[in-house]
């Protein structure tokens, strides 16, 4: 007589089974989606990014040498010179050193002399370097092709003042760069050190909107240190881009105090909390952060490129 029979093994069910299939094959589409956008993101960043700072540093030191009667100080940033192949400064970021100088005939003169004086400074001492004048801000360019960009400041009675970030032609308040940049490179490091490159990918993006949609570059590192003085996600590129894209569309309708100094607040040029010129920013950074995310939901890595209109 046989018994009532044994084990028949662990029971499964084929349609559980199926859905752990499922998931698995979604994990892994959605790890190469990010890994492809991620990817394109550093090669877009690389066509503007990619300096070599020992090499910047020694250039930054010459020049200093070169002018060093003409200049009480500098302000050394190192985040990465232009952005997007623009040849204008577009924030304090985007210059290699803020040089302040000490000459007292500079007092009356406007930013665009002021620009037109240093430039011939640092020519008459190395002629044979290309130098050339921008909106806010002169770049050297050596024979090893290196470009090195400097922002120079006057001293005055009460502080030191830049070119207003509205063209040469204004000075800004009185100004404290070293505080700004401490801010900026603290969140930069708190993040590992991915913040200043999410900046620039940033602001290549905003150069694609129309003016009157645009933020000054200044206002968008400012944002950049509201939005990820706190942020407690992904240490990734797109992750951070997204992310301060769709916080930045919400943030943007209040004013941001200006810790440099330069004005009241880094903003005035939109005016009052929730003006009209602030709703229309927003509407243009909620659109791009819609887009990234609508992107990901088809997880279409081609959208990704097309909003730096490349």
């Amino acid at each position: 007589m046989g018994g009532s029979g044994g084990s028949f093994g662990t029971y499964s069910n084929p349609s559980e089974s199926a859905s752990k299939i499922r998931e698995a094959e979604q994990d892994s589409l959605d790890k190469t989606y990010e890994a492809e956008v991620n990817s394109d993101l550093k090669d877009i960043l690389s066509n503007f990014n990619d300096r070599p700072v020992v090499e910047i540093n020694k250039h930054l030191e010459t020049l200093k040498q070169a002018i060093d009667s003409n200049i009480e100080g500098s302000v050394d940033l190192l985040f990465g010179g232009s952005v997007n192949k623009h040849t204008y400064i577009d924030g304090l970021s985007d210059i290699d050193s803020l040089v302040i100088l000490n000459s007292t005939e500079l007092a009356n003169k406007s930013p665009h002399e002021v620009l037109k004086y240093f430039a011939e400074r640092l020519q008459q001492r190395l002629p044979n370097t290309k130098i050339s004048i921008g909106n806010l801000a002169v770049t050297v360019k050596y024979s090893d092709n290196i470009e090195v960009q400097l922002l120079p400041a006057i001293k005055t009675v009460t502080g030191h003042k830049i070119a207003a970030s509205d063209g040469a032609n204004n000075w800004s308040n009185v100004v404290k760069p070293r505080r700004f940049a401490e801010k900026l490179i603290s969140v930069n490091k708190e993040n590992g050190n991915k913040v200043v490159p999410v900046v620039k990918l940033a602001k290549s993006i905003i150069s694609t909107l129309p003016n009157q949609r645009k933020l000054s570059g200044y206002h968008t590192e400012s944002l950049a240190i509201e939005v990820f003085k706190n942020y407690t996600g992904a240490q990734q590129t797109k992750a951070m881009l997204k992310h301060f894209f769709n916080e930045a569309s919400k943030r943007v309708m209040s004013p941001i105090a200006d810790s440099t100094g330069q004005s009241r607040h880094v903003d005035d040029y939109l005016g009052s909390r929730n003006s009209t010129n602030r709703r229309m920013v927003a509407d243009s950074l909620s659109q791009i952060g819609r887009k990234m995310n609508n992107a990901d939901a088809k997880r279409d890595s081609d959208t990704w490129t097309k909003l730096f209109d490349l």
